[in-house]
């Protein structure tokens, strides 16, 4: 008989996470079998001074669809119309990679705002989170024209 496993709290959970998203994206290629596989997709906003990553837009790609995970345009470099252009070009990519539809989530208004004025349609609302905010969700069918 096999032992059971023991659950523990850790403090630093860099390689736990990396082993459970392991785990999870080799589970699920076995729901995508008939997909290409999923891609990392990442553009790096780089200070003009010492060319080094200050931020960015880091997704994935998979199931023919494009997931923003993270969008974070520094103050110093805002209202210049970076994150439309940081989306655009992972949906132009995403496109490449044969996706239909893009989706992502913000807590901030702002971001919101501009989402909704790039075509992204909200399909979920998680309240209170944070408490007396929301979580939004929104997607987007990507154009298949050029």
């Amino acid at each position: 008989m096999t032992q059971a496993p023991t659950l523990a709290f850790v403090e630093d959970d860099s390689a736990l996470h990396d082993i459970v998203l392991e785990g999870v994206r080799g589970f699920n290629k076995t729901l995508f079998a008939n997909h290409p596989p999923g891609r990392n997709l990442a553009i790096a906003i780089r200070d003009p001074d010492r060319s080094e990553p200050v931020g960015g837009l880091c997704g994935r790609t998979a199931g023919g669809w494009l997931a923003i995970e993270l969008i974070f345009v520094p103050e110093t470099f805002r209202g210049m119309g970076l994150a439309t252009r940081l989306i655009a070009m992972a949906e132009e990519e995403a496109k490449r990679r044969d996706c239909h539809s893009a989706w992502l989530d913000t807590l901030n208004t702002k971001a919101l705002t501009l989402y909704q004025r790039l075509g992204y349609e909200i399909f979920g609302e998680l309240k209170d989170y944070p408490v007396g905010g929301s979580r939004f969700f929104l997607q987007k069918k990507l154009s298949t024209t050029a």
